[in-house]
This record gives structure tokens, C-alpha cells and sequence, in this order.
């Protein structure tokens, strides 16, 4: 499916991050793997074949990081076709109560995802400019979509953060904004908005998200990987500028 693509991930080490790259190998793709944490990386995809894949250190707020890290790709492999953003930097304090929320913290953290995201973005863009094409899958959630079912929370202490929704939201139409502003350049950008990822959540939460489920309830990273995969394939070419909701029906 993705034999001869070669595909940029950020946030490699994460759940969703790790899912995707492992597919994406298990398609013939390569993988420009991305994430700041170096140590992790290097125990996650030592079993990995090392001609498809690479890791590379790399901020996604930081604009030189982005640079640095396609030259490698390209080096590495010939090419970068494709990103897929599933980078998630926040800071100590994230999911600090609303009542609570300092500004400080609050900036920083819609500026390492929001604002990281639109940095991202922007060079991937231009580099896509570059060499005539690109596809782009940026990761928001189904919180970017509808409002959180707090009574989900109750009696956890667990919630869902509007400094989240906000990003999430943000990214679905930064989505939609970057699809229009790259017409007819044979780019494109789409999102992946998925439910909640089984991780340890406690049983009473898991309980309660599961009855607005119409199946499974909260999913695995498999779950999320396929669609990915599908929109970095050329089974998707006329795609353009969507979210894909994959939440089990929980938003319904």
C-alpha cells in the first residue's frame, strides 16, 4: 500500500505515534521517525528493519528542528512525501483545573500544540511546494468536535481540558484552511479526529465512555493506524481538507 512512500511522524514515541510507524513499515513505507525523546526511541524501533526507518530529535515548535530533520529525510531516503503529526508537547501542569488556569501555563501549552502544529505546517508545506507534491495528516480528537461528557469524569481525577478542546478544534480548521490555501498544488491535508486511547484510564471512567459507545467503547491504537494509513495511500488521492472521526460512536 505505501511501497515507495516515505513518511515523517512526530510524536514517534507516543501511543498513537508508535502504531502508525510500525504500520507503516509493515506497508514496504520508510519512516523519518520524530520525536524529542531520543532515549525511547532507540528501544522502541531497534527491532525495526533499518533500511525503513530513521530517527531523528526534532521540536515541532521549533522551526530550524522541522528543517533539519526533512534535510535528513531526504537524505536518508531521497524524499519526504508525507507527514503525519501525532506529536502531543504539553507542559508539568497540563489538566489543571479551569478555575485554576494561570495564563503562563496556559500560553505555553497552546503554543507547544497549536502553535506547533501551524509551525510544522508551514515547513512541511514549503517543502512540499518544493518538490511538487505532499500529503499531510494532522491528529486532532473527537474533544475538537463536541463538547466533553464531563459526568464521564465523575468520581476520577481525570478531566478534559478546554485549553484541549481549544487545540483540537484549532487543528481540525487549520486542517481545512491549509487544504484551501494549497489548491492546485497537488498537496494534500487532512485530520484524524479519534476517541479516547485505552491507557490505563480507571475502570469507572472506562464504564460510563463505553455506554455512549456502540461497540467497543475506548480504542486501541489499531484502531486509529488503518485510516491513517488509507489517507497516506493513493487510495485517497481526492481526500482533501476532511476530519475522519473514529470515536465508536461517542460523539453521536
Amino acid at each position: 500500500m505505501l511501497s515507495s512512500k516515505v513518511i515523517l511522524v512526530t510524536g514517534a514515541c507516543g501511543l498513537l505515534g508508535q502504531q502508525i510507524v510500525q504500520e507503516i513499515v509493515g506497508q514496504n513505507g520508510c519512516v523519518l521517525a520524530t520525536d524529542t525523546d531520543t532515549d525511547k526511541a532507540e528501544s522502541l524501533f531497534q527491532a525495526l528493519p533499518s533500511e525503513q526507518i530513521q530517527f531523528v530529535s526534532m521540536d515541532i515548535t521549533d522551526a530550524e528542528s522541522v528543517v533539519r530533520a526533512i534535510a535528513r529525510g531526504i537524505k536518508q531516503f531521497g524524499a519526504v512525501d508525507a507527514c503525519v503529526n501525532a506529536a502531543y508537547p504539553r507542559t508539568a501542569s497540563w489538566g489543571t483545573p479551569f478555575e485554576e488556569l494561570e495564563m503562563e501555563e496556559l500560553q505555553e501549552n497552546l503554543k507547544l500544540q497549536l502553535g506547533g502544529a501551524i509551525i510544522l505546517s508551514q515547513r512541511m508545506m514549503k517543502h512540499f511546494v518544493e518538490q511538487g507534491h505532499g500529503n499531510f495528516i494532522h491528529l486532532s480528537s473527537i474533544m475538537g468536535v463536541v463538547a466533553p461528557k464531563f459526568e464521564n469524569y465523575e468520581g476520577t481525577s481525570m478531566t478534559s481540558p478546554i485549553e484541549y478542546t481549544a487545540v483540537k478544534s484549532g487543528i481540525i480548521s487549520l486542517t481545512r484552511w491549509l487544504a484551501k490555501y494549497y489548491k492546485n498544488k497537488k498537496i494534500r491535508i487532512n485530520c484524524v479526529s479519534p476517541g479516547g486511547i485505552l491507557d490505563q484510564q480507571p475502570e469507572s471512567f472506562l464504564e460510563k465512555y463505553r455506554n455512549s459507545c456502540t461497540s467497543k467503547g475506548m480504542l486501541d491504537p489499531t484502531d486509529v493506524a488503518g485510516t491513517v494509513l488509507f489517507l497516506l495511500s493513493d487510495q485517497s488521492k481526492y481526500i482533501n481538507g476532511q476530519n475522519i472521526v473514529i470515536d465508536d460512536g461517542w460523539s453521536l
